[in-house]
């Protein structure tokens, strides 16, 4: 099959597939290990507020697990297609994915003992799977900073970072409390709406210092949204990502609604806001896949490498896509009584 490739074609394309690939990893991975992330949070640490706990864990119980599948498959992506850029990045993020690992596996364990310990014991894995999720957020944040700045260690660049940190951490309570919103009912379902909007604002607000901030650090991605013709061809992107603020903004002040109506709204406007903040990103540093060092095709590994993975890859992610879609189908409705056999 290698042999009847334009090779020359396939140089160009190949890496171009595969970024599109990982993107299309980490933005799933962003909106769905987000929400989960958010759940946890968001959980209340009253020592009355077990069945709130309850209730907000079991929302996320068929799917938390399987949703990280998105990272292992994004990172597996930039290993093997990626390789050079792999080194570096990875290099570069040693310490906050060493962190991220640690709170991804504390999460693992407090869910599962949370259920099998004793009554007395439960909070504490509760706060353990509240801390692990923080803490999760928190590194994925500060990641992202750091790819943003371009690796700098300066000061100002640090200060940008323990903010991107802050801000993804919001960011995921937002998402996570338009998840709630979705899986809950009564009393509870108001107390998350009124999280979730004020989360909300400080998503906006964050959205507003990153678009402001980055263009200012970096010349080439100053021109991209602001010089001449693009200025007028993206000036949508930013009113549509407004305008998604506002109608969640709008529909969580006026709830309750009548029999739930519209209960997904909020995590449909959250996941496309995370959706359009993916595509400016990619956007801004494409097609450089390490800021301003490296390419996608720099960094590539060999075309008749890429054409083998490829060949695999266009079967294991339709497979990954089909069983996400599937249980979240089987699993879909308010969140009920998690349970363990």
């Amino acid at each position: 099959m290698i042999d009847n490739i334009d090779l020359t074609r396939a140089e160009y394309w190949l890496p171009l597939a595969f970024i599109f690939l990982m993107g299309l990893a980490i933005i799933i991975y962003a909106i769905l290990d987000g929400y989960d992330l958010g759940v946890g949070i968001l959980l209340p640490l009253d020592s009355d507020a077990e069945s709130d706990r309850d209730t907000m864990i079991a929302s996320i119980g068929p799917f938390w697990d399987a949703n990280e599948t998105w990272l292992v498959l994004a990172v597996g992506l930039l290993l093997i297609a990626f390789p050079a850029a792999h080194g570096i990045i990875m290099g570069e993020f040693y310490l906050p994915v060493t962190l991220l690992l640690i709170a991804l596996i504390l999460r693992g364990v407090a869910f599962d003992f949370r259920a099998k310990a004793p009554t007395n014991n439960k909070f504490a894995w509760d706060k353990a799977f509240k801390a692990g999720s923080i803490l999760a957020a928190l590194s994925q944040g500060y990641m992202l900073g750091k790819y943003v700045v371009g690796f700098d260690s300066s000061l100002s660049a640090t200060v940008f970072c323990l903010l991107s940190a802050l801000g993804v951490t919001v960011a995921y309570a937002f998402i996570g409390g338009a998840w709630l919103v979705m899986k809950t009912e009564g009393e509870l379902q108001k107390k998350i709406a009124w999280w979730t909007r004020r989360a909300a604002w400080l998503t906006a607000f964050g959205c507003l210092l990153v678009s402001t901030v980055n263009p200012l650090m970096n010349d080439a991605i100053f021109k991209k949204w602001f010089a001449l013709p693009q200025l007028i061809l993206m000036l949508p992107y930013p009113l549509v990502c407004l305008g998604l603020f506002v109608i969640n903004d709008r529909y969580l002040k006026s709830m309750p609604h009548h029999r739930d109506f519209g209960c997904w709204i909020p995590f449909v406007t959250a996941a496309s806001i995370f959706f359009m903040l993916s595509q400016g990103l990619a956007y801004s540093f494409f097609p450089f896949i390490v800021p301003e060092q490296l390419t996608i095709w720099e960094a590539a590994a060999a075309t008749e490498s890429l054409m083998f993975i490829f060949i695999g890859t266009m079967i294991v992610v339709p497979a990954i896509l089909a069983y996400t879609l599937f249980s979240y189908r089987v699993f879909w409705g308010k969140a009920t009584e998690l349970k363990y056999y």
